[in-house]
């Protein structure tokens, strides 16, 4: 069942956390990642994107530049910015965002529960995203942004959260720029260890939330070392997991992820309407359009907001035919848009639910024709789809908040 282990984390030391402590890498462009870094130097985001230390115009990928990250981690370590626990431990991670707490245990996954399917995707990678993170954490030997793993709620492992919680006091407590209060609490009590070790053993799978391309990188990386490795491995490698934050499915929120187009295809509105209608109900509405209900979308264009209601008939009884991004895309983007592919597709562009409906509004003022606003995927769906082993469609869940980069680096040189 899933391996899910302890480890030996380095970590900011003291109130060094909120200084350095930052929000992943690919939430930025490249244009946003400098400015970060201009004005916070100290920001971890330094290192997770290292070519923010060369000239703007800089091959980001070559080679000095991850020898440039794995300098600047080196530095920090030696400096006496990060610490390392003596002992393996687990780590608790709670974040309250809006009122709603999420935590999470911190530990590291096998590679190889990955590669049999213990642990789930749900989700396509692409390589040349992979290759990045692949160079990065060869190049550090270090894994620093974690994966969001996810699993079905277990009562002794979330009882004794709770219990730790209570009990003891937090190493780290701040509220880092997105407005999420971070909380983070060590586990080095033996018998804690050995009860979280146990349970996780009983846990038949463990889901990936976010981190498709972090989580395939690692397990290449992994690969690699082994075969670098051959014949002289005596034991388990440090390489063989990865760096991971496990929440119960209960406690986590998958917002909605909304969709802009360019045009209409060369159709007129009424066209457009007309072909919508077809496949849904529409009924115009004075306020925007935040879908209630599975089925239901919002739909805004030419400064007007409808409420779409899908029929029966676009329905397949298919857990990942009947995902209402599915729908959408089948009926609507695909059909009448003849957007085939909207992972390449230039004319349609994704907007995450924690920008608000108001973003689908400037994005047609400013650069698009048609919006749509969409209930967001539940984690049963995305369970169902990853026990089907089958995949959604891009851009299909958005979590919030984001986990922190920086908060622990696993060192993935050596045994265990």
């Amino acid at each position: 069942m899933a391996d899910i282990k302890p480890f030996n984390a380095f970590r900011p030391n003291g109130k060094k956390a909120e200084i350095i402590a930052s929000l992943p890498y690919d939430v930025f462009n490249r244009q946003e990642a400098y400015e970060k870094v201009r004005k916070e130097p100290d920001s971890f985001l330094a290192i997770d994107r290292p070519e923010t230390q060369f000239e703007p115009d800089h091959d980001m990928y070559a080679p000095e530049v991850y020898d440039k990250a794995r300098q600047m981690l080196d530095e920090k370590i030696q400096k006496g910015d990060f610490i390392q626990d003596e002992k393996p431990c687990y780590y608790i991670y709670e974040q309250t965002m809006n009122g709603r707490c999420q935590t999470g245990i911190v530990a590291c996954a096998s590679i190889d529960d990955y590669l049999s399917g213990v642990i789930k995707k749900h989700e396509n990678t692409r390589e040349e995203k992979e290759i990045d993170r692949i160079n990065h954490v060869y190049t550090c030997d270090a894994q620093t942004g974690p994966i969001f793993l996810c699993y079905r709620k277990n009562r002794l492992i979330s009882d004794l959260v709770e219990k730790i919680k209570e009990v003891d006091e937090p190493v780290y407590d701040f509220t880092s720029e997105d407005g999420v209060r971070n909380r983070i609490f060590v586990v080095s009590d033996s018998d804690e260890i050995d009860t979280i070790c146990r349970v996780f053993t009983t846990i038949k799978s463990v889901y990936i939330a976010d981190g498709h391309h972090r989580c395939a990188s690692a397990v290449k990386v992994g690969l690699k070392k082994r075969k670098e490795l051959e014949g002289n491995i005596k034991g388990k490698l440090n390489s063989d997991y990865f760096l991971s934050v496990l929440f119960p499915d209960e406690e986590l929120m998958i917002m909605d992820y909304n969709r802009v187009v360019k045009d209409l295809n060369g159709l007129s509105e009424l066209e457009f309407v007309g072909k919508i209608k077809e496949k849904f109900d529409i009924q115009e509405e004075t306020e925007q359009v935040k879908p209630s209900k599975k089925g239901e979308y919002g739909m805004f264009l030419d400064r007007k907001w409808y409420k779409l209601t899908a029929k029966e008939s676009c329905y397949r009884g298919d857990p990942v035919e009947d995902l209402d991004v599915s729908v959408l895309q089948n009926e609507v983007l695909s059909k009448i848009l003849g957007i085939g592919d909207p992972r390449t597709d230039k004319r349609i562009d994704f907007v995450g639910g924690i920008r608000g409906l108001s973003e689908l509004e400037k994005r047609c003022e400013k650069d698009m024709k048609v919006a749509f606003s969409l209930y967001p995927t539940s984690i049963k769906e995305l369970f169902d789809v990853a026990d089907a082993g089958l995949l959604m469609p891009p851009k299909s869940t958005w979590f919030e908040p984001k986990l922190l980069s920086g908060l622990f680096i696993h060192k993935i040189s050596g045994m265990i």
